[in-house]
């Protein structure tokens, strides 16, 4: 039988029915973050605007109050960088990585981790605080200390601390200690992750699903066979795409309005292609050679130009002439953005 071929437009449709750009929805922080499989959180308020530009109603208090309550919290967990993640989730991820090279799976992160849980068991551990106990106990010195505090902090499962994740941060490097994780099998909980992925970002091919975990492709396709029957796709370039059972694949006609994307915002990352959201001609402009991620907007669905705040106003810079409909638009959501920013 032969396998149906999804356009770019049907790929557009899907991501953004599934990342909940097509129409707001009334979700809850914690509801969105799970839908989501984490979101980015690099820099602090990016997590707050994908959140605003995604569902009704939403108040920065609200996603304070549950990070403040240990319901949500800011971790290191897919390709080694900071999301915000539910205990439960951050669980999954976790075992789910268990059996890949990550720093936390380091002989040094194993010997130390316990040490640094119990470093931790009394409150907050400032990062230069937790290195000089490793250079003035464990004798080690210099980067190495830096390098081991970092890994076996991870290991040990302390995550950053609630205030470096509030819309106005207090400073970083502070890491408060979580309940040992919920245990998981690891080969299922990597079967769990990838169908989250799929349900979050699909359909996608095995390379989208390394670009986004960073994990190897053999421990990747262990797991995925446990997810059978998968649907199977192509796309136009005749890659083979696969995704999960009753998915939505929207008409790729189906309407788009202009949204505002947050730095670093996985819509732009979760893909080893990533021109279903991000044509290739503006990619050098918002993925930047440091690793910076632009704040973006898009139109009909895709990324037509960055946005920055000068002055509490919302100012947009599109990539090429837009119709004076779509200034309107876009004009009309930059100002409800500024109003949630005055908020």
């Amino acid at each position: 039988m032969t396998e149906r071929v999804l356009t770019l437009r049907e790929l557009n449709r899907a991501a953004l029915a599934r990342q909940v750009l097509l129409e707001r929805k009334r979700l809850s922080p914690i509801a969105l973050i799970e839908r989501l499989v984490g979101m980015q959180a690099q820099w602090p308020p990016a997590p707050y605007v994908g959140i605003w530009t995604r569902t009704t109603g939403f108040k920065r208090a609200t996603l304070e109050r549950e990070l403040a309550k240990g319901n949500v919290v800011k971790a290191t967990v897919m390709r080694q960088t900071l999301h915000l993640v539910t205990p439960r989730d951050y669980a999954l991820f976790r075992a789910a990585m268990s059996e890949t090279n990550f720093p936390w799976e380091t002989s040094i992160a194993k010997r130390l981790a316990p040490a640094v849980r119990k470093l931790a068991a009394d409150g907050p551990v400032v990062s230069a605080d937790a290195i000089a106990y490793l250079e003035r106990k464990h004798r080690i010195t210099g980067i190495s200390a830096r390098r081991a505090w970092h890994a076996a902090r991870m290991r040990a499962h302390l995550v950053h601390h609630h205030e470096t994740a509030l819309w106005r941060a207090r400073p970083a490097g502070r890491f408060v200690l979580l309940d040992e994780p919920e245990l998981h099998v690891p080969l299922e909980a990597r079967a769990e992750m990838i169908r989250r992925y799929l349900t979050a970002f699909g359909p996608a091919s095995l390379r989208d699903v390394v670009q986004w975990s960073m994990m190897h492709v053999p421990e990747l396709k262990a797991s995925l066979a446990l997810l059978e029957p998968l649907r199977r796709f192509r796309d136009e370039h005749g890659r083979e795409l696969v995704d999960v059972p009753r998915a939505p694949l929207p008409d790729p006609d189906t309407p788009a309005p202009v949204r505002l994307l947050p730095k670093w915002d996985n819509v732009l990352l979760a893909w080893a292609d990533r021109t279903r959201v991000l044509p290739e001609a503006y990619r050098k402009q918002v993925i930047r050679m440091n690793g910076d991620v632009a704040q973006t907007f898009l139109v009909d669905g895709f990324v037509a130009g960055t946005w920055t705040v000068e002055d509490g106003r919302v100012v947009t810079a599109p990539f090429a002439k837009l119709s004076s409909t779509v200034q309107r638009e876009l004009r009309d959501e930059a100002g409800r953005l500024e109003a949630f920013l005055a908020d």
